[in-house]
């Protein structure tokens, strides 16, 4: 087998970016729920099959330290829309969130839908000619007013809830539901299959966000037998084999689109970026007590969705664009999801708001060079509520992470992640000097961003704190939600 030699390879990758493409690009954005850090092949996860998003990284670029701006799913979503920290916003829950009326603190409300004034992504991208389209889960707002057709959209097909068979609200349309016996993913694929195949000379911009790998758990039934079968062969307990089935349907998914582009003609100016809403789900949060109740492990990243340490925060980012980015790249620079806003409208040649915050940075520095360093000094995440863990804001300043819980218990850990990335050592004791200056700055940027925080709660009642309460219909949603958390280690 014939090999190319190093210098002349990379002359001709050069040289490919000055003539393989032909304008603004086409921009596919896949944006999984759920799907932890931990959950695919090319991030070492030796159960599941992924072999076309592991292509996908082959020959593209994969980033080590991308996180979800939120640890659940709308407020990372308000920050891909929006280019900023949510914070800003107060989408700082998913929609409508929980409520536990007899907790230490009372936590705030996050705000119910994105603002109309907010300039979405896809809006600076149309204003920079794109065609845009939105297929999945929007969890952005329930009201008509508040749907994807209202925030920049040219099209959209949104599924309304988490329950099998869901109705998908098309835009200017009659609601659509997948064919009898067709799983979710594969229909998301067709809705966003037939987006892709629209001729109306102009670059694309498309997000597709299936509702899997959400709970409930469901998948076709030959892809979690062959699950069940190498479980029961290797003895292994998670991830559980209608997830990991989940996890290959979203993975057929990916290769469909990635075949679609081909076909068409449309791998030199397409940008496919696949990426997760936040951290993967451990224990489901009711937190009962039956072992089916598991879902996966993001091991050795501690914690899981709704949790600011590693595993509720960290996700997988691969992107694929020929003319810009090298096969077979690798990225450990810190990156975040609002950081996707002004990457995208860089190389679509548009402009950012002038009169709205972006709190991303471009990543097209890291497209053409992945050993390179955005100017930027720390992620921040501001989570002030009861969910998988307690409320808490946290800070990433390069290689250092504190976490300060605001539960009125003072708490506080801090990590080296270069040292200990499943943060496994609380260094907050023996680094003081470390820990005042994160948290100094970690209040600042909360001061700065009017961040929403909790406060006292007179009707505090530590037998009843474990209560969940629906805010939706206002009653208990379990009766035996006391079961202490996040998951001890004895759980694992």
């Amino acid at each position: 087998m014939k090999t190319t030699h190093p210098l002349v390879a990379g002359f001709l990758f050069w040289l490919s970016t000055l003539f393989t493409a032909a304008g603004p690009p086409n921009i596919i954005f896949i944006f999984i729920d759920d799907l932890g850090w931990m959950d695919i092949g090319c991030y070492g996860n030796t159960f599941v099959e992924t072999p076309r998003i592991d292509q996908l990284a082959a020959e593209g670029l994969r980033f080590t330290d991308f996180y979800a701006a939120g640890a659940v799913c709308s407020p990372t979503r308000c920050a891909v829309q929006s280019g900023q920290n949510q914070a800003r916003i107060g989408i700082t829950a998913h929609i409508p969130g929980h409520w536990r009326p007899f907790e230490r603190v009372i936590t705030p409300q996050t705000t119910m839908a994105l603002p109309l004034d907010t300039i979405t992504v896809a809006e600076s991208l149309k204003e920079a000619g794109y065609r845009t389209g939105y297929v999945g889960k929007w969890h952005l707002g329930t009201g008509p007013a508040f749907q994807p057709g209202q925030q920049g959209y040219d099209f959209s097909a949104v599924i309304g809830g988490p329950h099998l068979p869901g109705k998908y609200r098309v835009q200017g349309r009659k609601d659509l539901r997948p064919k009898p016996g067709q799983y979710r993913t594969d229909f998301e694929a067709d809705l966003s299959i037939d987006f892709i195949k629209q001729k109306r000379g102009q670059p694309f911009f498309l997000m597709l966000s299936p509702f899997a790998v959400h709970i409930p758990l469901g998948a076709m039934s030959e892809k979690v037998e062959k699950y069940r079968t190498k479980a029961a062969a290797s003895g292994r307990k998670l991830p559980h084999p209608v997830y990991a089935a989940m996890i290959e349907h979203c993975d057929d998914m990916v290769g469909r689109i990635v075949d679609t582009v081909e076909a068409e003609g449309l791998t030199q100016n397409t940008l496919v970026v696949f990426t997760s809403d936040n951290g993967g789900l451990y224990r489901r949060y009711d937190f009962r007590a039956e072992a089916d109740d598991l879902v996966a492990t993001q091991a050795p990243l501690k914690g899981e969705k709704g949790s600011l340490h590693e595993g509720g925060v960290r996700v997988p980012l691969i992107v694929k664009y020929p003319p810009l980015v090298k096969a077979g790249g690798l990225s450990a620079e810190p990156t975040i999801s609002y950081d996707f806003y002004p990457t995208f409208v860089d190389l679509a040649g548009g402009s950012l708001p002038r009169h709205q915050t972006i709190d991303g940075l471009s990543l097209v520095p890291l497209f053409k060079d992945p050993g390179a360093v955005l100017a930027r000094k720390a992620l921040h995440w501001h989570y002030p509520h009861y969910h998988h863990d307690r409320p808490a804001s946290s800070i990433r300043e390069r290689e250092w992470k504190l976490i300060q819980y605001l539960d009125g218990s003072g708490d506080l850990e801090l990590y080296h992640l270069a040292a200990d990335l499943g943060e496994t050592r609380n260094l907050a004791d023996e680094k003081k000097g470390r820990v005042g200056d994160l948290k100094a700055k970690l209040s600042a940027w909360r001061g700065k961003v009017i961040a929403r925080m909790p406060i006292p709660n007179p009707q505090y009642n530590p037998d009843r704190a474990g209560d969940w309460w629906s805010m939706r219909s206002g009653k208990p949603v379990n009766s035996n939600a006391r079961k202490p958390f996040p998951p001890t280690e004895k759980d694992r």
